[in-house]
């Protein structure tokens, strides 16, 4: 089992915030069961945690997870029994399903998370069938991935408000693809059950409407165990109108960076933390660690060269970028045979299904770890995030482990708030 180590003199408030979420383990899995009663969980989700020792956060949300083939194996019946859960909900009479996986048809790493997924779905007792998006498949074709399995994508038919493919009429569709190029007419209005919905896509989420209701989210959590909600939420703020190119909006995003700077400062020497703040600019829709930047000071955004300019003004699909979100820094103090880390938590329905930790060896802890050179560690997490050890103590792998779990769910509550609010703003008035 592989366990990080905490690099930081800092576990003091670590462990108390780790305590008092042991302590109030019968109140927070209480008080979630109550949130459910009112909420629907996304389908699916993964969140990005950073634990800095003085804080445990989560720093994005995403609702299109690609990682399942990262994911411990024997931790698998969690997410078939999830699955079975949330088509309770979504879906009760399913039975076949059309899986629709992002067009990274030359990706074995993306397949082999398609596969593993569609591993667990089979598993539920389901059907399921690929479609694909991408226009170059015009026929059924297989792909040969690593481990000696096959996958075969086919091309989506469409029929009435049906969408299938050839011979299989599904009774609900998933999405693996975020949608970052858009929504296609060709699913759109289609009568069965969409998971994710539409506007969960990055065609129209943007991730400050996330962390918008994380805030409320965070701050009755943390009325509900006694603690500073700062200590598991991230600032943010959001700059928009920007061109990188132009150089608009360079002086307003500036001002921003230096208000939220001082903003963390002053927190800091609230909670006596030796610590040269620091914040993330990104883009405020798209994924895969595209259009970000780590900053230190307000200078750092201000004459930007070509080539910071070029990586921060285009994401996922050549798609321009001029809405970003400013966000605390949180740095990761934890380590993987001495290369910095951070932990992924795996959720489908409302529970915890697995998790694993992004690795860089090239990166340093205030830096964004998902980037070209990063690897994974799959068997991070020994037991599942929601069985602590309440005699343990609390730094043990168990204790942080379901710290981990908690605060993931947390951020997958403020999703299912997210979606509800966005949901009347149906994503027609966005693809205009």
């Amino acid at each position: 089992m592989t366990v990080p180590h905490l690099t930081t003199a800092l576990s003091g408030p670590l462990l108390d915030l780790e305590r008092r979420i042991l302590l109030a383990q019968p109140e927070i899995e209480h008080w979630l069961r109550n949130q459910w009663q009112e909420s629907t969980p996304p389908f699916y989700g993964s969140v990005d945690l950073r634990n800095a020792g003085y804080k445990l956060a989560p720093v994005d949300m995403n609702l299109y997870p690609g990682g399942f083939n990262n994911l411990n194996p024997e931790f698998h019946p969690l997410g078939v029994q999830a699955v079975m859960t949330a088509l309770e909900s979504f879906c009760p009479d399913a039975k076949r399903l059309l899986l629709i996986p992002e067009n990274h048809t030359r990706n074995t790493f993306y397949l082999q998370n398609v596969a593993a997924l569609t591993r667990i779905l089979k598993m539920a007792g389901l059907v399921v069938r690929l479609g694909t998006l991408n226009p170059e498949i015009t026929e059924p074709t297989s792909f040969d991935l690593p481990d000696g399995q096959k996958l075969t994508l086919e091309p989506l038919v469409r029929n009435g408000r049906r969408l299938g493919v050839a011979g299989f009429d599904p009774c609900a569709v998933l999405l693996n693809n975020d949608l970052s190029a858009g929504i296609p007419p060709i699913l759109e209005g289609i009568e069965q059950t969409l998971l994710p919905p539409l506007h969960a896509g990055w065609a129209v989420r943007r991730k400050t409407h996330h962390f918008a209701a994380y805030d409320h989210v965070a701050n009755d959590f943390a009325k509900l165990i006694g603690i500073d909600p700062w200590t598991i939420n991230p600032y943010f703020d959001h700059v928009d109108q920007l061109d990188f190119h132009a150089r608009t909006g360079e002086e307003r995003l500036a001002d921003t960076v230096s208000q939220m700077l001082e903003k963390i400062r002053s927190k800091y020497k609230e909670h006596g933390i030796d610590h040269d703040p620091f914040v993330i600019v990104k883009a405020n829709a798209g994924t895969y660690g595209m259009g970000v930047m780590s900053v230190k000071s307000a200078d750092d955004v201000v004459g930007l060269n070509r080539k910071q300019r070029n990586k921060m003004s285009v994401i996922k699909e050549g798609l321009e970028v001029h809405d970003v979100i400013v966000q605390e820094g949180v740095p990761t103090f934890e380590s993987i045979n001495d290369a910095v880390a951070e932990p992924v938590v795996y959720m489908m329905d409302r529970f915890v299904v697995g998790g694993f930790y992004r690795v860089h060896t090239d990166r340093g802890p205030e830096e964004n770890l998902n980037a070209p050179g990063m690897h994974f560690v799959p068997l991070g997490f020994a037991s599942p995030c929601t069985t602590p050890d309440c005699d343990g103590e609390p730094d043990s792998a168990p204790n942080r482990f379901y710290a981990y779990g908690v605060v993931a769910r947390l951020a997958l509550l403020a999703a299912a708030h997210e979606l509800e609010a966005t949901a009347p703003a149906v994503h027609l008035s966005f693809a205009a």
